[in-house]
């Protein structure tokens, strides 16, 4: 797909808006051109000394009418035109945000969000202007460029044809300059992109930034970045700068040529005094067009580079995705088989999981525990597909995850990363998603599970709390239980949580082990935790070492087998003993 093709439906789909705007637009164009003409009347009158004070009311009267013409349809032409250009913005912001969604994990670990939050912001504001104010200077250009040279032949051809000798060098110098000016278009871009990521970084960290006192180091780095961003568009600047002021001068060449020639020809009684002085209010009227063709041009840039980056987005296919004839499962119990299953980041790095098999049944939990870096967070990121294997394969009940359709894959999974997200609103809507449909008890039994309840209602505002951005007002065990209740609301037959209770007390994190033992028999549990009590009374312990499973059992049979699971469970107790104390 070509960029241009991006915003071809918007204009099929508002062909009418646009057509009874640019038909707005014309009719003003021409009425302009009416002014001259009612002005070179006055003037022979008022030379022939052939006009009293009422045909003066009477020019008057006809230029006020028009004005109110102008006025009305310019409204009109803006509001279909420019409208026109806002629904494009509107939709290709939508696009752009549905297409994002669809992208895989491994596409948002390379690619910085300040890239993403430019594109929805200053490019598709850059094609807004294009599709809007441009497509109105270029009709200007056009349609009331061709109209008053018409009227200015009218007037007196030779005389025409010399104005237009700059015209030649107008064209010439546009399509140089338009070159320069598309690739230094997308040079800004990307220092702007680049400007967004780091104050938006240093935003998020500025709790940070203050603990450790370094304002100063942040504050010389955003100035570096934004001095990058300054000095490309003063590279732009360098362009546009030359450009306009070249248009300008071919505009009052032509302008010096029509007082001399056009003097000289009023003079000798070639033309009136009424058509030297339209003469050179039609010239005024295609100093617009002129300045338009450059106006045009640089909106058209602009809006070109920023529908590139948008397109190169949109072209990105997903990494993982449903595959062809992928089917739906409806239910399922809950079982999984590794089979063999091999897994790196990168297609040339050496795998990240190496040959991993075991088999989980429905109901049952596994406990994964190992060293930071073995592979524990890896390993249960593959059974969503938030990435895909490069061999073996994993089995939900029979049906090999690759073949399912995603959705219907995830909706049987409810997940609780290591690193739980909170959002910008209210407890309430963190654990429900903006869920409405959601039973209230529901969502009370699960912040009691994830042992919430009693902290919520803790607040001055219960569930309703806005807990501000990324939970800034609640501390980090808060965070972890909203979002372990969220897990747990989520009523699936696969539950898996990634270190549950790294972030509570002992007390707390009894509570919840609690909670998530009594699922025992109706969901299949997938535990990946630092604190072996997490999985003391798992059905099936495996210990993760390299990317392999290097042992694996139940807690018993690891005390004796996984000299790893035997020192760590007992330097937890000693630490657990030790604080009790």
């Amino acid at each position: 797909m070509k960029p241009i093709d991006l915003i071809k439906p918007y204009f099929v789909e508002n062909r009418i808006f646009i057509a009874a705007g640019l038909g707005c637009l014309i009719a003003v164009d021409l009425l302009q051109l009416m002014i001259p003409r009612i002005i070179k009347w006055a003037v022979d009158d008022l030379t022939s000394y052939s006009i009293d004070g009422s045909g003066l009311l009477r020019y008057a009267l006809y230029m006020v009418g028009i004005g109110l013409m102008i006025g009305v349809l310019r409204y009109a032409w803006r509001r279909f035109l420019l409208g026109t250009s806002r629904r494009v913005e509107e939709g290709l912001r939508n696009t752009l945000f549905a297409h994002i969604q669809t992208l895989s994990a491994s596409y948002f670990d390379k690619t910085k969000s300040g890239d993403l939050m430019a594109h929805a912001t200053n490019d598709i504001q850059q094609i807004r202007m294009a599709t809007g104010m441009g497509m109105v200077a270029l009709n200007d250009a056009i349609v009331l460029g061709a109209a008053a040279i018409a009227f200015m032949a009218y007037v007196n051809v030779r005389l025409t044809l010399f104005v237009l000798i700059p015209a030649p060098f107008i064209v010439f110098g546009t399509r140089i300059f338009s070159r320069k000016m598309h690739v230094r278009y997308r040079q800004v871009q990307a220092a702007f992109s680049d400007l967004t990521e780091t104050i938006r970084e240093r935003l998020a960290g500025i709790r940070i930034v203050r603990a450790y006192g370094t304002e100063a180091r942040e504050t010389e780095s955003v100035a570096g970045v934004s001095k990058a961003y300054i000095d490309n568009n003063l590279k732009l600047v360098r362009i546009t700068g030359a450009f306009f002021p070249m248009m300008l001068l071919f505009s009052n060449l032509s302008l010096a040529i029509v007082i001399y020639l056009g003097g000289r020809q009023t003079i000798l009684a070639d033309i009136t005094p009424g058509d030297f002085v339209a003469f050179i209010s039609y010239l005024g009227l295609l100093t617009w067009p002129m300045m338009a063709m450059g106006w045009v041009t640089n909106l058209i840039q602009r809006g070109r580079a920023s529908l590139d980056r948008i397109s190169n987005i949109l072209a990105t296919e997903p990494q993982v995705c449903d595959r062809p004839g992928a089917r739906t499962v409806p239910k399922v119990k809950g079982a999984l088989t590794f089979d063999a299953v091999s897994f790196g980041y990168e297609a040339t790095d050496r795998p990240f999981l190496d040959k991993i098999s075991f088999t989980i049944d429905a109901g049952q939990t596994l406990g994964i525990v190992g060293p930071p870096g073995s592979g524990k967070t890896t390993l249960i990121n593959l059974i969503p597909r938030l990435y895909d294997l490069n061999a073996g394969r994993i089995l939900l009940d029979d049906h090999d995850i690759s073949e399912l359709r995603l959705a219907s894959l995830r909706s049987h999974i409810a997940f609780l990363p290591q690193e739980p997200f909170i959002f910008a609103a209210s407890i309430q809507e963190n654990i429900t998603l903006g869920d409405a449909t959601l039973a209230s008890q529901d969502v009370i039994q699960a912040t009691k599970a994830a042992a919430l309840y009693d902290t919520i209602a803790s607040f001055p505002q219960g569930s309703e709390t806005i807990v501000g951005e990324r939970g800034v007002m609640l501390s980090g065990g808060q965070k972890q239980r909203v979002a372990l209740a969220r897990a747990l609301l989520h009523e699936a037959p696969i539950l898996v949580l990634d270190d549950p209770i790294s972030q509570v007390d002992t007390e707390t994190a009894s509570l919840i082990l609690e909670a998530i033992r009594s699922l025992a028999g109706r969901r299949t549990v997938l535990i990946v935790t630092h604190r072996l009590a997490a999985v003391r009374e798992a059905d099936q312990i495996i210990v993760m070492d390299g990317g392999r499973i290097a042992a694996t059992g139940r807690h018993d049979e690891l005390l004796v087998s996984s000299r790893y699971y035997a020192r760590t469970f007992r330097l937890q107790a000693m630490e657990e003993q030790f604080n009790a104390t």
